[in-house]
C-alpha cells in the first residue's frame, strides 16, 4: 500500500496512487476520531476516581493533572527520540508497529480495570440544559426580576435527586439569565417539583450552571494567545536551529534540529515533581489553600513566565543573527549561513516555555475542569484542546500578515526562507507585547471571575433561601 522505494540514485519519486493516499488519508481520519474520543475523556475520567468531598481526594484531584502531565510529557519525550530513531534509520513499518502494540496493550490493561473504575451515570445530554437556559431567557426577556422596590420575584429553584451536579448558590452576575427561573402563571409545575415543560420554565440551578460557562469563556480566550507564544517554540525554533550550530558541546554527535523541544518538555517533566511534592506543600503551609496557589494565580505566573520566554528567544536570535552574518560557520544551500553560535543557547527559551507549561498548561486544564458543572467535564477538555488549535491558526494568521506587511518595508521580510536576511527577532518582541496586552487582559477577568460555588456576597445565601420559600409558596398556589 505504498509507492515503490525511491533510492538514492534516484532524481524523481513515483508519486502515490489514489488508492495508496485514500488508505494513508483513512489511517490519519481514524487517528483523529480516537485522539478526539479519548483526549478530552481521559482527564475528567482519571479525576473521577477521586472523592471531591474528602481532603485526600482533593489533594488527591490536584496532584493527578500535574502528574498527568508529567506522563503525557515523557511519553512524548521517547516518541520524539526513540521511535522517531526507530522511523528514520530501522524501519518504518517497526516505527509505527510499536506504537500500536503500546495501544493495544494499554486498551487491555485499561479494559482488565474496568470493574475498579468509578463511573459517572450519565444524566442526558448537557448541551440541551444550556440551550434551554438561553431560550427560555430570551423568552422572558421582558420581565422584571424586581417585584417591587425592596423584593424579587420568585424564582423556580428545583434540583432533580438525580442530578450528579452540586448545588449551586445564586450569583448577582449576569442577571439577564435569572430571567429563564421567573416563574409566570402559565408555566406548570409537575407533583414531584419539575417544571412541566423545561423549554418555559428553567431552575436557577441550571442557570447558575450556565453562568458556570461564561464566566469560563472570557479566560479561555486569554488562553489562546498565551499558546501562540508557545507554538513558537515548536515552530520558528527548529528554522533557528538550522541555522545554528548544532555540535553537541565537544563531540561530533549534531542534534537534529526538531529535537530541540525535548528540552521543553524536559524541564516540564523536571519541574512538575518538584512543584507538586516540595512547592506546593510548602506554599500551602502559608496560604491554607489546596494548591497552594489559587488556579487563576498559577496561570498568570506561566502567562508571565511566556513573556520572558519571548523576550530570551529574541535575545538570543539577535545573537544568533550577528554570527552568522559577521562569523559564519559554513552555508548550507537554501538555508544561508550557518551561525557559529551554539544552538545549546536556544536551551534557555526552551526550559522557560516548560515552566510556563507546568504552570499555565496544567493550571488552565485543572481550572476548566472544576469551574465546569460537574456533568459537562468532557466539555472542559474539548474547550482546551479547541484553545491549542485555535491558537496555533491564530499564529498562522499573524506569520501571513507579517508577510504581507513586512515584505514591502525597508527592513524586508522578517521571516523569510533565510532567517540571516529577515530579523525574527522582532517578532518575538512584538509577541512578547501581545503577551503583555493578555496577560493585562487575564488580569481583569481574574479580578472579575467568581469561582463555582462562591455566592459573589455575603447575601447571597439568604437572598436564595428566601426565593425558594417564594417559589415553593408559589408552586403550591399553582
Amino acid at each position: 500500500m505504498h509507492p515503490a522505494e525511491c533510492g538514492n540514485e534516484k532524481t524523481t519519486c513515483t508519486q502515490p496512487s489514489t488508492g495508496q493516499m485514500a488508505f494513508l488519508l483513512l489511517g490519519f481520519g481514524f487517528l483523529i476520531i480516537g485522539a478526539a474520543g479519548i483526549r478530552p475523556c481521559n482527564l475528567a475520567f482519571g479525576a473521577d476516581q477521586f472523592n471531591p468531598n474528602t481532603d485526600s481526594g482533593k489533594k488527591g484531584i490536584n496532584s493527578f493533572f500535574n502528574w498527568y502531565f508529567f506522563t503525557y510529557t515523557f511519553a512524548q519525550m521517547v516518541s520524539l527520540s526513540l521511535i522517531v530513531y526507530v522511523q528514520s534509520d530501522v524501519s518504518w513499518a517497526l516505527g509505527l508497529g510499536i506504537p500500536a502494540a503500546l495501544m493495544l496493550f494499554s486498551c487491555i490493561v485499561y479494559f482488565l480495570g474496568s470493574k475498579y473504575y468509578v463511573k459517572v451515570q450519565a444524566t442526558g445530554s448537557p448541551v440541551t440544559s444550556i440551550v434551554q437556559v438561553v431560550s427560555v431567557a430570551i423568552k422572558k426577556r421582558k420581565l422584571n426580576l424586581k417585584e417591587d422596590e425592596y423584593s424579587l420575584v420568585p424564582l423556580f429553584s428545583y434540583i432533580s435527586p438525580h442530578s450528579i451536579n452540586c448545588k449551586l448558590p445564586h450569583t448577582p452576575q449576569f442577571r439577564f439569565l435569572d430571567k429563564a427561573a421567573i416563574i409566570t402563571p402559565e408555566d406548570n409545575i409537575n407533583p414531584d417539583g419539575s417544571a412541566s415543560d423545561p423549554w418555559n420554565l428553567c431552575s436557577i440551578q441550571q442557570v447558575e450552571e450556565v453562568k458556570c460557562l461564561v464566566r469560563v469563556l472570557p479566560v479561555w480566550v486569554s488562553g489562546i494567545l498565551y499558546y501562540v507564544a508557545l507554538v513558537q517554540q515548536s515552530t520558528m525554533l527548529v528554522f533557528q536551529a538550522l541555522q545554528s550550530d548544532r555540535t553537541f558541546f565537544n563531540t561530533n554527535f549534531k542534534i537534529p534540529a526538531a529535537s530541540f523541544t525535548i528540552f521543553t518538555m524536559l524541564s516540564l517533566t523536571i519541574w512538575l515533581p518538584i512543584y507538586d511534592r516540595i512547592i506546593v506543600p510548602t506554599i500551602r503551609k502559608f496560604t491554607r489553600k489546596e494548591g497552594g496557589i489559587t488556579l487563576l494565580q498559577r496561570m498568570g505566573i506561566g502567562m508571565f513566565i511566556s513573556i520572558l520566554c519571548m523576550l530570551v528567544s529574541g535575545v538570543v536570535e539577535w545573537k544568533r543573527r550577528t554570527m552568522a552574518i559577521t562569523n559564519p560557520k559554513g552555508f548550507e544551500p537554501r538555508k544561508g549561513a550557518i551561525s557559529s553560535m551554539s544552538a545549546m543557547w536556544l536551551i534557555p527559551q526552551l526550559t522557560l516555555a516548560g515552566f510556563s507549561d507546568a504552570f499555565t498548561l496544567v493550571g488552565q486544564v485543572e481550572f476548566y475542569y472544576k469551574q465546569f458543572p460537574e456533568n459537562m467535564r468532557s466539555l472542559a477538555g474539548s474547550l482546551f484542546f479547541c484553545g491549542l488549535a485555535l491558537s496555533s491558526y491564530l499564529s498562522s494568521l499573524l506569520i501571513s500578515i507579517i508577510h504581507r506587511s513586512s515584505d514591502k518595508s525597508a527592513n524586508g521580510n522578517w521571516l523569510p526562507q533565510d532567517l540571516n536576511k529577515g530579523r525574527l527577532d522582532y517578532f518575538y518582541y512584538m509577541i512578547s507585547v501581545l503577551e503583555v496586552v493578555n496577560l493585562c487582559y487575564f488580569v481583569l477577568c481574574s479580578r472579575w471571575y467568581r469561582y463555582k460555588g462562591e455566592d459573589g456576597n455575603e447575601g447571597s445565601g439568604v437572598e436564595l433561601d428566601q426565593m425558594s420559600k417564594q417559589s415553593e409558596t408559589k408552586i403550591n398556589g399553582v
